[in-house]
Order: C-alpha cells, then sequence, then structure tokens
C-alpha cells in the first residue's frame, strides 16, 4: 500500500478528525461581536500556556491553502492579524493590500446573507480600520496571530464559522471552483482533482507555513502541458485526508511522532479494528520510544508493554502474550525532513506488525550488555542516535552531546535497521569508534550499540563463533569472556587492567590516565602502543609492592598490606594476558577489531575486575558517566 492511500485509511479511525473542507489549524484570539457588528470588549486569548511559553490553541476552520507569493489570498472567516485587522508587528509585510484581500473576499461571499452573525462581521469589516487596534488598546502580542469570530450572545458554544449559514457558504464556494474531474491515484475512483494539496505543518526544520510531498511548480515537473496537481491526480477529498492525518500526526505532543536526527517520523498502525489498532500504535510508541503526553494510567499501562516484549524475546509467540491483535496487522513508519518548501521522504517502512515486533526482539538482544546499570531500561532509539555526536563533559560529570553534529543519513539508517532486521549502516561502527577516540566517552549506551553492530554483521555473514555442539553463540560479548580467543578483545581487557593498576598505585585523582592518554593509538595500533604501556606499568607494580597506594573514591585499598595483594593479582593477571599473545599484537586493527578492543576494555573496566588469591574483587565496580538528554 502507498504512503498515501495508507494515510487516507487511517484518517477514516482520527478521533475528532475536521470535516471534509476543514482543517485544524492553530488560533490565538478570538474577537467577539455584538449583533451590529460593534466588538463586545477586549479580544479573548485563546493560547495555552503562561508568559513566553504560551502556544495557540489547535481548532477546526475552514481549510487553508498554499499561498501564492505575489498576489494575497485571504482565508475564510479567519486569518492573521495582517488580513483581517491590517495591523503586524512586520510593517514591511504589505498589510494594506493583505487586508483589502480579507475585505473583499467577505464582501463578495457574505454580500447576500441574512444571517445575523454574518451580518455583523461583514458590518465589523466595513466599519473597521487599522488605527482602531491601538485605539481600543489592543494588546500587542495579538499582532500576527491568527483570530477567529463569533457572536458575544453565542462565543461558549460556537465560533462564526461554526454556524449553519457560514458552512454553507463555504460549501458552496468549494463546489462552484472549477475542478478537472479524474480517476484518483489514491481511491481509484473518478472525482475532482486538488490542484493544490494542504501544506504539512510540524516538521522539525521546515517552513513555518509548511511543506508539500506532492507539488507541481516548476514547468519542468509538468508532464503533457498539465498544470499542479492533474500531473499526478489526487482527489480533493484524498488530499485533504492524508494531509489532515500528517499534520494531526506532526502536533506538539503527539503519540504518532519522534524525532530521528533532523527526520520528523510518524508511526501508525493500519486494521480494521480501531481496538487493536490502539494497541497496535501502544506498542509502536513504545518501541519507538515516543514521549507524548501521556496520563499516569496510559504510563502504567505502557510498562506492561516491555514485560509482554521480554516474554516474546524468550520465544514465546505475539498472539499469545497480546491476543487483542489483529493478525496481519500492517505497521507504517515515516520519516520526513525539509528541503525548502517541499519535504523530503527519508524513508517508509510498511510490514507486518508481527514482523516488526519481531525484529525488535532482535534488536534487544543484539543490544543486550553486561555490565548495564541497575535499573536502566534498554537504550532507546533516540538514545543511540544521540551517541553518535560528539560528546563533551561538563561540570558535575554530566555529557552533553552535540546535535547539530549528528549525521542525517547514519540516523535514518539506524532506524531503518531496527525496523527492518538488516544489516547495519557499514560507516556507522566506523563512524562510532571515531567518536571514542576523539571524545573518550565510553558509556554503556554507546558500548551496546557497537557491540549490537558487530553481532549483527557477524551473524549476517555467519561469522559467529560456535558452541561446543557447532551452533551459532548468540549470545557472543554479552558478558565478560576470559576464554575468547580473539586478540582484539584481550587487548582490550589489558589495556584495562593498566589502567587499573595505574588508578590503584597513583589514586583517581590524577590529571590524566593511561585511558585519557593512548586508549585511541591502542585500540587503532597495539603494536606500537603495548609493549611501552606494558614497561611503564612496572613502576606502578613496583609501588604497589612495596605497600605504596593511591587515594580513590570510594577507597577500594584498605592498607599497605592489602595493596600488596591488589598489586601482585594485578601483576599475574597482565602478565598472563601480555604473554598470550605469543608476540601477535596486531600492527592495526579494523573498525570491527577496535569496537572489540572497546567492548573488551568495557566488560573487564566495569564489570567486576579481577580477583585477588584470596578471593577478593579489586577495581572499580562504578558504571562510567552517562550521557545526559
Amino acid at each position: 500500500m502507498s504512503i498515501l492511500a495508507s494515510l487516507v485509511r487511517a484518517y477514516d479511525r482520527l478521533p475528532d478528525a475536521p470535516p471534509f473542507g476543514f482543517s485544524s489549524e492553530k488560533i490565538g484570539f478570538l474577537i467577539s461581536l455584538k449583533d451590529d457588528g460593534t466588538v463586545a470588549h477586549d479580544p479573548i486569548d485563546l493560547r495555552e500556556g503562561e508568559g513566553k511559553k504560551k502556544t495557540a490553541r489547535l481548532l477546526p476552520v475552514p481549510a487553508s491553502f498554499k499561498r501564492p507569493g505575489v498576489t494575497p489570498r485571504a482565508f475564510f472567516l479567519w486569518d492573521n492579524t495582517a488580513y483581517v485587522l491590517g495591523v503586524s508587528a512586520n510593517e514591511a509585510k504589505g498589510v494594506e493590500t493583505r487586508r483589502a484581500a480579507f475585505f473583499d473576499l467577505h464582501m463578495e461571499l457574505l454580500r447576500d446573507s441574512d444571517d445575523v452573525g454574518l451580518v455583523a462581521l461583514r458590518n465589523f469589516l466595513s466599519n473597521w480600520h487599522p488605527d482602531d487596534f491601538a485605539r481600543l488598546g489592543w494588546p500587542e502580542e495579538m499582532k500576527d496571530q491568527n483570530v477567529i469570530f463569533a457572536l458575544e450572545s453565542e462565543r461558549r458554544q460556537r465560533f462564526l464559522h461554526q454556524r449553519p449559514a457560514a458552512k454553507s457558504i463555504w460549501a458552496k464556494k468549494a463546489a462552484d471552483d472549477e475542478k478537472s474531474l479524474a480517476v484518483c491515484l489514491v481511491t481509484g475512483e473518478k472525482a475532482p482533482v486538488a490542484r493544490l494539496h494542504q501544506a504539512i505543518k510540524g516538521v522539525w526544520g521546515g517552513q513555518v507555513a509548511g511543506g508539500s510531498i506532492v507539488s507541481f511548480n516548476l514547468d519542468a515537473f509538468t508532464s503533457y502541458g498539465h498544470e499542479q496537481g492533474d500531473n499526478a491526480p489526487v482527489s480533493e477529498a484524498a488530499a485533504f485526508a492524508y494531509t489532515t492525518v500528517l499534520n494531526r500526526f506532526l502536533e506538539k505532543g503527539s503519540s504518532h511522532r519522534i524525532q530521528i536526527g533532523d527526520a520528523s517520523t510518524v508511526f501508525w498502525a493500519d486494521a480494521e479494528n480501531i481496538e487493536a489498532v490502539d494497541i497496535a500504535e501502544s506498542w509502536g510508541a513504545w518501541m519507538l520510544d515516543a514521549k507524548p503526553d501521556f496520563t499516569k494510567e496510559e504510563q502504567a499501562a505502557t510498562k506492561e508493554i516491555g514485560i509482554k516484549l521480554a516474554r516474546i524475546k524468550k520465544g514465546e509467540q505475539l498472539l499469545s502474550v497480546e491476543p487483542r491483535l489483529e493478525p496481519g496487522m500492517r505497521f507504517c513508519v515515516l520519516a520526513l525532513a525539509p528541503n525548502a518548501a517541499r519535504l523530503s521522504v527519508r524513508f517508509f517502512f510498511e510490514d507486518n506488525f508481527g514482523t516488526l515486533t519481531a525484529n525488535y526482539v532482535k534488536y534487544m538482544q543484539d543490544m543486550e550488555f553486561l555490565p548495564w546499570p541497575t535499573g536502566r531500561a534498554l537504550p532507546s532509539i533516540s538514545s543511540c542516535v544521540l551517541r553518535t555526536a560528539p560528546a563533551r563533559i561538563e561540570r558535575g560529570n554530566k555529557v552533553s552531546f552535540d546535535r547539530d553534529h549528528i549525521s542525517p543519513l547514519l540516523s535514518g539508517e539506524l532506524l531503518r535497521a531496527i525496523l527492518t532486521g538488516a544489516r547495519f549502516p557499514s560507516a556507522l561502527l566506523s563512524h562510532l569508534i571515531k567518536r571514542i577516540r576523539s571524545d573518550h566517552l565510553l558509556d554503556s549506551t554507546r558500548v551496546a550499540l557497537v557491540k549490537c553492530l558487530i553481532v549483527r554483521e557477524m551473524r549476517i555473514e555467519k561469522r559467529l563463533p560456535k558452541r561446543p555442539d557447532g551452533t551459532p553463540m548468540e549470545e557472543y560479548l554479552v558478558r565478560s569472556d576470559p576464554d575468547d580467543p580473539n586478540v582484539a578483545r584481550r587487548l582490550g581487557r589489558l589495556f584495562a587492567l593498566i589502567e587499573r593498576t595505574q588508578l590503584a598505585a597513583l589514586g583517581d585523582e590524577i590529571n590524566a590516565t593511561v585511558k585519557d592518554k593512548f586508549i585511541g593509538a591502542a585500540a587503532a595500533t597495539p603494536q606500537q602502543v603495548f609493549p611501552t604501556l606494558i614497561a611503564n606499568a612496572q613502576h606502578h607494580f613496583k609501588r604497589l609492592r612495596n605497600g605504596h597506594y593511591g587515594r580513590s573514591d570510594p577507597e577500594w585499598i584498605k592498607d599497605a598490606q592489602h595493596a600488596r595483594r591488589v598489586g601482585a593479582a594485578l601483576e599475574r593477571d597482565v602478565g598472563m594476558l601480555w604473554a598470550s599473545m605469543n608476540e601477535s599484537v596486531p600492527a592495526q586493527h579494523s573498525s570491527e577489531e577496535q569496537g572489540l578492543f572497546f567492548v573488551g576494555y568495557y566488560q573487564e573496566r566495569f564489570g567486576g575486575g579481577a580477583k585477588t588469591t584470596e578471593g577478593e574483587v579489586i577495581g572499580d565496580q562504578n558504571d562510567p558517566i552517562e550521557g545526559e538528554e
């Protein structure tokens, strides 16, 4: 099914969907009129929130359209103050011609109406002068906001555009417009063709006025002399339906959207059973980590989804875990990015919901990693995308990531790989390695993502290590494995032991550890670095053998005698690992080998450490600094 066809089907399930010919728009103020057209009182502020955080309210009004670049065109019964009142905070906007467009449109359409509300508006427009705005002392913050009208006697029940006479005039105007008939490419029915499609708003980084998915505004885009929408005929009803749904999904606080890099990503389920659709979309929001404004009850319900996914991960079938889901239900994910006045489709995913769930469970398995911070859930897709950006440690040991340096292509391909279960982009691993080598941030999410990329690539290429019975070791790299013969991973463990030795001898308050100076070079060119590191470690071993040790927080070396035991254990473990290399330390490591190095380092450094001959665990077991989003 195409993108537009699936969106049109979703319109029928949209709660409180505006009727055909109407659209949800941001309305800031209401002007209340008396029956004679005079202003009843000061405009009513419809915005929500307080102070500078006030936001306009979304209300259904006669549908907007794309305004031409030269000749102003006004909306019916609503518009911004430049059109309605002839006032704007930016006087260069040509408010005189804009107000004239609004005035002329309504004088023409309301000329023969005897409806009390429409007569009141006609009188208001005839008597209004832009200077009245300042004379009446109306607020400056009203300028450039969209305004609507209502009769004072009924403003709590309905607005002017909701009166039957207003709806009749709007429907008649839409029917009188000259339209060509053609077979709609979305519905397959012969119907009036939409020459221009309603603008899509809410795409991050896009134009405030919105953008278009379907647009023909240059001669180069036309075919066989057709103009505008005739090049790809979509009926007015279908165009209205898909744009209405997309605008609703892209609203702030929507439970159907998530931001992945620069791509505004929306998702929805497609099935006849509305209850099953709601359940599937709740699962989709959980899996994609959408963060809507859930109530406490809804938040409690979403926690059960994680429990059910864990059951599927253990082998249970989706429909046995959640029997209310409809078999064969489709699920769609659409990623949009701004492109001047248009919107580019980064990717569109459509598949069976069961397939999506299976792919996500596979992602959960690939991201499984120990040690993992206690109580922390599986990292969200947004968290993984954020780890591809440069990191900076700020005051209070908090980490910030530079979102401006997130690669839009890599972030989109990361999401696509998770949804489809396919291999991750080859450039993503090298990109992550580059980030780790430059900013030295190795938090659990970054290392788990590195592990996920490596394991999935090994599985696809059938390179996973084998168990004794010959089956692939699916849990490879999940936890520390001292018996793993992989040289890169063993070198990572060795580097962690050398760092632990330094911290034991000198304490954790030194300005720069061996990690700060050498981890990037040790991962990439170990043959050049490790002989020097091993030689320098001898000084730390000697200091520990003499009973000297550095202060740490918390203190894990109790006294001089304990320091000697710790030194002996570390010297033994470093010596055994170094000896096991058999002079086979590589000159260079590939991106995958560097990733294995960092996995081995992290698991040794934060997974419990080595043990003394008396069985005491030694070393820093604290979690590394985690990124703050």
